[in-house]
């Protein structure tokens, strides 16, 4: 047995990166090798660079590592778990679980490098997502089996929005999901587990994290491990998969990080060179085939806020629907706080929602635009100076603004709002009815963080209610003063 062992030895070592000889057979490109003084190094061939030796990606920390140390191929690539035994259960890029439980038994391990499925599998169906959540179903609709892109800066409610499309999607729609932590805060890995624990929603997920003090080269495999784990259930089980990737970006730094480390010349902002393929590695692997689908949904940090950063324009490439998060917004309160103008989606088409919809989506594009435009003229000149017809689209904006606004599950805790999951059809409809001026009265304070338009009529006639024993003509005379007080619309720009 021993014969057939292929050793060899470390001759260099730069930060993560660890160059290796080998007398015979030198192993090939992602073979995973094992080193240290209890081989509890682990790293993966990326480049050969002659006949005799190679350089390789560490997947641990190198402390210890010295040059002259024997190296043991495998002869296998990196491999995870896959299988039924895998569900409510935490990983790291290596398989081994990270929640305090046992490993998982009855399990098959898989290569995390395998090749997107080809065109004559995949499926040429477009089907709309549902997620439960307003702004998204109503003016960004999201493709089932595509891929979706959550843009925004630090803060602004990235991993909140898909937080609560995981209590959605595994709540109601009995799916599978992945979560995929790529180079996030072990803080909120635990928070996320611990809330999905607390909501009895982990039973029908998969965790694996690859954290943000883990070297790049496990940072930069932890997607693939991810997808090959999602392959397993749309292939094997034909199970929709819902896959959240937190953070997209970390990836594309892990692999600049990697790239910097193996001599190569950056390119525009110092981005590697091979940045497009290694993107297009991992996403063309999400694909809706005929026995399933991966529905992907993927933070982005954009630095600087930056739309044109080049990891932003790369990732934008292969989106079916970016959407946009806004400082702005944020600040203003206003959560989700999408950008609807900023975001866009190829399933806003009349063949695919319906007629319908479309001309409902883009009524509300164009009041919000019209609304924007007039920002300007309103801080300078006030909204006394806009015409009557102007001042309506003002009014109708800023209550679609806040209708489409909406209490999350996932923020319970801390907001102390019930939170609401609303169907398409009570979404369009109380943006169909918000346009024909039918709450022309009300104040836009009332459509703040509400599900479907009738909670409105509920305040409202509460507080009728309570308004209809006056005891005196003097007080009958207050009340209606405050009634009409109330439904004046509030406009504060």
């Amino acid at each position: 047995m021993e014969k057939n062992l292929n050793i060899g030895k470390v001759t260099r070592i730069r930060g993560s990166v660890v160059d290796i000889f080998f007398q015979n057979d030198l192993p090939a490109i992602n073979t995973l090798l094992l080193t240290g003084k209890d081989n509890e190094i682990k790293i993966e061939v990326y480049t050969q660079l002659d006949e005799h030796h190679l350089r390789g990606v560490s997947l641990n920390p190198t402390q210890g590592l010295a040059r002259g140390m024997a190296v043991l191929s495998t002869g296998k690539q990196l491999s995870v778990p896959v299988g039924k035994n895998i569900m409510g259960r935490m990983f790291d890029v290596f398989g081994n679980p990270i929640d305090h439980l046992e490993p998982p038994k009855d399990v098959i391990w898989k290569s995390i490098h395998q090749l997107p499925p080809p065109l004559s599998e995949r499926s040429i169906k477009s089907e709309v997502f549902i997620t439960g959540i307003k702004a998204i179903d109503v003016l960004i609709p999201l493709e089932r089996g595509g891929k979706a892109g959550l843009f925004g800066g630090a803060g602004v409610g990235k991993t909140v929005l898909l937080t609560e499309i995981i209590h959605n999607m595994v709540g109601h729609d009995k799916g599978v999901s992945m979560f995929c932590g790529i180079g996030e805060r072990c803080r909120e890995g635990n928070e996320l587990y611990n809330t999905m624990k607390d909501a009895d929603l982990l039973k029908d997920m998969v965790m694996l994290f690859g954290q943000m003090n883990e070297p790049p080269g496990a940072r930069f495999r932890v997607g693939h491990a991810a997808l090959t784990m999602a392959e397993y259930f749309r292939d094997e089980e034909h199970r929709d998969v819902l896959l959240l990737i937190d953070n997209i970006f970390r990836f594309i730094q892990a692999g600049m990080e990697v790239s910097g480390l193996m001599g190569q010349m950056p390119s525009r902002l110092g981005y590697q060179p091979t940045m497009g393929t290694e993107l297009s590695e991992l996403e063309e692997r999400i694909a809706y085939t005929n026995s399933g689908a991966i529905t992907s949904i993927q933070a982005v940090y954009v630095p600087a806020d930056d739309l044109t950063d080049p990891a932003a324009v790369h990732t934008f490439s292969h989106l079916s629907a970016s959407i946009a998060l806004s400082r702005k917004k944020a600040s203003e309160g206003l959560y989700p706080s999408i950008d609807f103008l900023q975001s866009n989606s190829k399933m806003t088409s009349a063949e695919i929602i319906g007629d319908k919809h479309y001309n409902l989506a883009q009524q509300i594009r164009q009041t919000l635009a019209q609304y924007e435009e007039l920002k300007d003229i309103i801080s300078m000149l006030g909204l006394e100076q806009l015409s009557v017809k102007d001042r309506n689209v003002v009014n109708r904006a800023r209550k679609l603004e806040r209708f489409l606004t909406q209490p999350f599950f996932a923020t319970e805790q801390f907001s102390g709002i019930k939170g609401k999951q609303v169907s398409l059809e009570d979404a369009l409809d109380g943006c169909e009815r918000i346009l024909a001026d039918e709450f022309k009265d009300y104040p836009e304070s009332a459509f703040y963080m509400i599900g479907s338009i009738d909670e409105i009529q509920k305040v409202e006639k509460k507080d009728e209610n309570q308004e209809e024993k006056p005891k005196t003509d003097k007080e009958t005379a207050e009340k209606s003063e405050n009634k009409v007080a109330v439904k004046k619309p509030v406009v504060n720009v």
